[in-house]
C-alpha cells in the first residue's frame, strides 16, 4: 500500500450510536488501537499511525461525542459508556486480542477494558491515563450521594445553557489550538484544527466535541475499586508521562505499583500530549515495547 494514502473512515454501532473509526490498512498485521483523550479526535494520531502502520493494523476510534462519532442524545459520557464502546469495537473487529495505546481519558478507558477482559489485550500503553490519587474524583467520593447527584444535575443544566464556542474563522480556531499547547508546532496545530473543527450553519466554526463531555460523571467506581481493577490487568503495561505536564508521576504516588507488570517512561521536554511533543522518541519507545 502507498504510504502516502490516508486512513479509511468506517463506522460501528454501540448502544444505538454510530461511532467513527479510521484504519490505516495492513489488515493482516497485528491490530493496534490508538485511543484519543477527552475533547480530542482520532486524527490526532495521524503522525503516530504513519510510523506504525507498516507493522500493525492501526485503528483509531473517535469516542462518542467526539470527532465524527455521534453525540449521545442524553449527553451520557460516563466511563461505563466509554468502556462499553471500546468493548463493542473490539467485538465488532473480531480480533481475539489487540494491543492498545490510550492517551489521557483514552488511557483510562483502555486500562479498564484491559482489567475487565485481560485475555483480549496483548500490550497496553497508557499516556497519563490514570486517575490521580487526589483530585476531583476523590473529592466527589467524599460527598454524599445526594450532593453528587445535585451537583451533576446543576452541571447538566449549566451545560445546556452554554452551547459550543464559535470561532469566526478556522484560523481563529487554529490560533486557539496553538495557544492551548505551546509544545505544538504550527503544522501540528493546523492539522489538529482542520480535523477537529466543523462549520456551523452561520459560517462560524466550532470544535466537533459535544459540550456535554465536559460534565463530570456522577456514578463511577471508587478510587480503591479502580486500584483493584488495575491489579486485574495481566498484560505488560507501559506508562508514559511528560515532566512538564500538570499530571503527577505515577511512580511518586504509588499508582505504578498497583499493576502486575508495569514500567514508566518520562519525557523531560513534553507536556500532557507526549505523542505530539516528543513524536520520534515516543514512536521508538512504543515500537520497542510492542515488539519486545
Amino acid at each position: 500500500m502507498d504510504s502516502q494514502l490516508g486512513p479509511t473512515s468506517n463506522r460501528f454501532v454501540s448502544q444505538r450510536l454510530r461511532l467513527n473509526y479510521v484504519e490505516w490498512g495492513n489488515p493482516d498485521a497485528p491490530p493496534l488501537i490508538l485511543q484519543h483523550g477527552g475533547r480530542d479526535h482520532c486524527r490526532s494520531w495521524d503522525w503516530v499511525a504513519e510510523e506504525l502502520r507498516r507493522d500493525w493494523h492501526v485503528i483509531c476510534p473517535d469516542l462518542r461525542g467526539h470527532g465524527d462519532s455521534d453525540w449521545s442524545r442524553e449527553g451520557h459520557y460516563g466511563m461505563d459508556a466509554f468502556v462499553f464502546d471500546m468493548a463493542q469495537l473490539v467485538h465488532t473487529l473480531g480480533y481475539p486480542q489487540v494491543s492498545i495505546v490510550g492517551h489521557s481519558l483514552g488511557g483510562a478507558i483502555a486500562t479498564r477494558f484491559a482489567a475487565l477482559y485481560p485475555e483480549r489485550v496483548a500490550k497496553l500503553v497508557a499516556i497519563e491515563g490514570l486517575r490521580p490519587v487526589e483530585g476531583p474524583c476523590r473529592d466527589r467520593e467524599r460527598q454524599s450521594p445526594a450532593d453528587r447527584l445535585r451537583t451533576w444535575i446543576s452541571s447538566k443544566r449549566e451545560a445546556a445553557g452554554h452551547p459550543a464556542r464559535r470561532y469566526t474563522t478556522r484560523r481563529a480556531a487554529f490560533e486557539r489550538m496553538l495557544a492551548a499547547n505551546p509544545f505544538l508546532s504550527e503544522a501540528q496545530a493546523r492539522h489538529l484544527s482542520i480535523h477537529g473543527a466543523s462549520r456551523n450553519e452561520d459560517g462560524s466554526w466550532s470544535w466537533k466535541f459535544d459540550p456535554y463531555v465536559r460534565i463530570s460523571q456522577t456514578i463511577d467506581v471508587t478510587t480503591p475499586e479502580l486500584h483493584a481493577l488495575w491489579g486485574e490487568i495481566t498484560c505488560p503495561v507501559l506508562l508514559m508521562a511528560g515532566l512538564k505536564s500538570f499530571a503527577q508521576s505515577p511512580a511518586k504516588d504509588g499508582r505504578m505499583d498497583l499493576f502486575r507488570k508495569a514500567r514508566l517512561i518520562e519525557y523531560e521536554e513534553a507536556g500532557h500530549w507526549v505523542h505530539h511533543d516528543q513524536l520520534s522518541r515516543f514512536v521508538a519507545d512504543v515500537r520497542a515495547f510492542l515488539q519486545d
